[in-house]
């Protein structure tokens, strides 16, 4: 798992992505599509036309990191908005690339009143 610092934000590009694309034009497409600065910190998940694809790019303050994970079997849960971003807890992004729906997490059960 990427080790995701607490303050860190992660935003899913909707849509789809040119996988071929690297850091830089990956970069290029953060600022310039989905308004955000790709040296901020932050995370930025993009995924291919199959579905089964991802590249995150993250500037971790020394370096830029672009991370890739291919599913051997299935497809990355996705919104179904063709354009804009979406923000997700790294716990989401957890989940995303486990292959698990991110959208609907079922939470465990909470008692109302103690006793």
């Amino acid at each position: 798992m990427i080790p995701v610092p607490s303050n860190t934000r992660v935003w899913l590009a909707a849509g789809i992505t040119d996988m071929r694309r690297g850091f830089n034009t990956l970069a290029a497409q953060a600022e310039q599509v989905l308004a955000e600065d790709p040296y901020s910190g932050h995370m930025f998940v993009f995924r291919g036309r199959r579905g089964d694809l991802l590249k995150i790019i993250w500037w971790d303050t020394q370096g830029a990191c672009l991370f890739t994970k291919r599913l051997e079997r299935g497809r990355f849960v996705w919104p179904a908005a063709k354009e804009g971003k979406v923000s997700l807890s790294p716990s989401q992004l957890s989940m995303l690339l486990e292959g698990i729906d991110w959208r609907t997490p079922q939470k465990t059960w909470r008692p109302l009143v103690a006793g």
